[in-house]
């Protein structure tokens, strides 16, 4: 049996740039959303994302497969709940899309636009 590709000892959010989208040159949506949060909430996900990173690959209850090549780190925080879509890319996590839920089903606009993030990131590579 193969084993998974280890992710690097750092994780990247996704920058816009590098899907050549010009209005947002150089944004880091996760990173933004991630400071849009209290000191706490960004601790309890920054910690999550760092159990994936160092033990991927995982599963339940922390990781869940959305798509191919799509996962999301499932975080519960005091005020609700959070997940960070990422792909991983080589031996690099590349954090998608961040966001909280409200509703027990994932939001489809949110699967959407990491979808179309991941599908950049890919073309890009091409």
């Amino acid at each position: 049996m193969a084993a998974w590709p280890p992710v690097s000892q750092t994780y990247h959010s996704w920058y816009i740039s590098i899907v050549g989208s010009a209005p947002h040159a150089g944004r880091e949506p996760v990173r933004e959303w991630l400071k849009g949060l209290d000191r706490d909430e960004r601790k309890a996900i920054g910690e999550d994302i760092k159990t994936a990173q160092y033990g991927w690959p995982l599963g339940m209850p922390l990781i869940r497969k959305l798509d191919p090549g799509l996962w999301e780190i499932r975080s519960s925080l005091a005020v609700g709940i959070a997940r960070v879509v990422f792909a991983v890319d080589g031996d690099t996590m590349v954090l998608l899309h961040g966001f909280a839920k409200k509703s027990r089903r994932t939001p489809v606009n949110d699967i959407d636009t990491s979808r179309r993030r991941l599908a950049r990131l890919l073309e890009e590579e091409r």
